[in-house]
C-alpha cells in the first residue's frame, strides 16, 4: 500500500495554479519532494495533512482520504514546518511535552517521550534552556522532535535544512536517515537542494510549477551510465587528443575526462594511452547519473513532452 498517493491533484489560487494535475504514488521509506521555491511543495503538504481542500483531484495518506479523514491523518502523521514557530521563552522540554500532550499522551508518558525524542535528535543536554538562546540548528532539531514525539507512522519535513551551515545540514540529513532506518518511520522531506535528497532518500518526486517531472527511486536516478570518468595527473589534454584520435568520444568535465564506453576495448585504449604518454592514472571509474540532470536534460523538439524529460545526456565533445 502506498503511504502517499495522488490522482489528478490540482490546486488553484486566484491567478495562480500551485498544483497542476499531479499524479504519483510512493511506498514506505524516505521520500524526497524536490522543486524550486514556489514549485508547490508546501501547498502539497497542506493538502496531504487535510488542512486545505484541493481544487480538484484526490489524495490518500496512509490509505486515508485527505478530503474526509484529515483528523485521522494528523493523528498518525508528524509535521515539521518550514518557518520559525518556537516560543523563545520556553524550554525545549516544555514545548515538546506540550506538543505530546496535544496528541493525547498522558502527562507521564508525554514527559518520557519528550526526553527520549530530544535525546535522539541530539538536544538532551540542552533541553531545559529557553529556546530563544538556541542556534538555528538547535531550533530545527526541536521542530523535528515535536514532529516525532507522538511516534507517528509518517513525518512531513518541510525544508528541514533551511538556514543550516554545511555541518548542520549533514547532521540533519543523518537524523533523517535514522528516522527511516532505525525508527521505522516513513519520511516525506522537501528541499530545493537536489544533492541533499540524492544522499538521504530512497525515492524522489520532482515537481516544477506544480507539475510532476519525475517520480522514481534514487537508485534508478543514479544508475551507472555508459561513460567512464578518467582522472590523470598533468596530462588531461594530451590524453584527450590521443583517445579522440583512437575514435572515442571524449569531453572534459573539470579535472576529469568523460569517455563514452564503446565496448570492452575502451578500457584497453585508455590504459595503453596512459602508458604511452607516461601519465599517472589517478582513477578510472564508471560515471553515475545525478538527479540534477533531470532539470538539465534538453527536450527533443520533434516529440516534446512537457514535464517529462528524457534521459540525461552530457554535452558535445571538445576534441
Amino acid at each position: 500500500m502506498p503511504i502517499i498517493a495522488t490522482q489528478g491533484l490540482t490546486m488553484r489560487f486566484p491567478g495562480v495554479t500551485a498544483l497542476d494535475d499531479l499524479t504519483f504514488a510512493v511506498e514506505a521509506g524516505v521520500v524526497g519532494l524536490v522543486g524550486a521555491n514556489g514549485a508547490g511543495k508546501s501547498t502539497l503538504i497542506k493538502i496531504l495533512l487535510g488542512l486545505v481542500p484541493a481544487s480538484a483531484g484526490q489524495a490518500r495518506v496512509l490509505d486515508l482520504d485527505v478530503a474526509t479523514q484529515g483528523e485521522s491523518i494528523r493523528e498518525r502523521v508528524g509535521y515539521m514546518p518550514e518557518y520559525e514557530c518556537l516560543p523563545p521563552d520556553v524550554s525545549a522540554t516544555e514545548f515538546v511535552v506540550h506538543m505530546a500532550r496535544m496528541t493525547g499522551l498522558p502527562p507521564a508518558a508525554a514527559r518520557e517521550r519528550a526526553a527520549d525524542t530530544l535525546r535522539h535528535v541530539g538536544l538532551y543536554e540542552e533541553r531545559y534552556r529557553p529556546m530563544g538562546g538556541y542556534s538555528t540548528g538547535m531550533r530545527q532539531r526541536v521542530k523535528l522532535a515535536q514532529a516525532l514525539v507522538h511516534d507517528p507512522q509518517l513525518v512531513f519535513l518541510d525544508e528541514p535544512t533551511n538556514g543550516l551551515d554545511p555541518a548542520g545540514r549533514d547532521e540533519m540529513l543523518d537524523l533523517i536517515r535514522r528516522i527511516g532506518a532505525e525508527f521505522g518511520i516513513s519520511v516525506l522531506v522537501t528541499s530545493h537542494l537536489l544533492g541533499e535528497l540524492e544522499r538521504s532518500c530512497d525515492h524522489v518526486v520532482i515537481i516544477d510549477g506544480g507539475r510532476l517531472l519525475r517520480s522514481q527511486g534514487v537508485a534508478a536516478f543514479t544508475a551507472a551510465s555508459g561513460v567512464l570518468s578518467v582522472e590523470v595527473e598533468d596530462g588531461m589534454d594530451p590524453l584527450g587528443h590521443r583517445l579522440a584520435a583512437a575514435g572515442l568520444t571524449v569531453r572534459p568535465e573539470g579535472r576529469l575526462l568523460l569517455v563514452d564506453v564503446a565496448g570492452e576495448h575502451t578500457y584497453d585504449l585508455i590504459r595503453d594511452a596512459v602508458v604511452d604518454l607516461e601519465l599517472c592514472l589517478i582513477r578510472m571509474e564508471q560515471r553515475r547519473h545525478h538527479i540534477e540532470e533531470v532539470f538539465a536534460t534538453p527536450q527533443a523538439p520533434q516529440a516534446p513532452h512537457p514535464g517529462r524529460p528524457g534521459q540525461a545526456v552530457v554535452g558535445e565533445g571538445t576534441w
